[in-house]
């Protein structure tokens, strides 16, 4: 994949693209982790330095939801888009939402040749879900043993 791009085939350059691969919507501190536990010491500007290349090679994505690091992947030109949780941050991936790329036609493109759209919805994930609804049957229990 590296050699595709015209990259140079470095082991952090590999480890990076294999942790990013590993796993999708990792922020760059956890993308660090993985490196160093495989690499043993490498510095955080090498990995964000690995990760700088690799999206401007288009072999990453950065996504960056609002109030969150930014996350990395590898699921590339495709144009899909996000959900996030907003207890949590888990990020998991939607498809197109409607027609082919760029996914929504915009009711203005102001003269721009649009090529890509990027939505985010926000909402709430199954597990926050169902923590909350523990919370809430547990507050009501204990509020009706009084």
């Amino acid at each position: 994949m590296l050699r595709a791009v015209s990259l140079r085939v470095t082991r952090p350059r590999v480890a990076v693209l294999d942790a990013v691969m590993s796993a999708p919507h990792a922020d760059a501190d956890t993308i660090i982790g993985t490196v160093r536990s495989e690499l043993g010491s490498v510095s955080k500007q090498a990995v964000y330095d690995v990760l700088a290349a690799l999206v401007a090679a288009g072999l990453v994505r950065r996504i960056e939801p609002q109030g969150s690091p930014a996350r990395f992947e590898t699921r590339v030109g495709d144009n899909h888009h996000h959900v996030v949780c907003r207890h949590c941050g888990d990020i998991a991936d939607v498809d197109c939402a409607l027609g082919e790329a760029p996914c929504l036609h915009a009711s203005n493109s102001h003269g721009f040749s649009i090529d890509e759209a990027e939505v985010i919805y926000w909402g709430t994930c199954p597990d926050c879900a169902a923590k909350r609804l523990l919370t809430e049957q547990d507050s009501t229990i204990t509020r009706s043993d009084k």
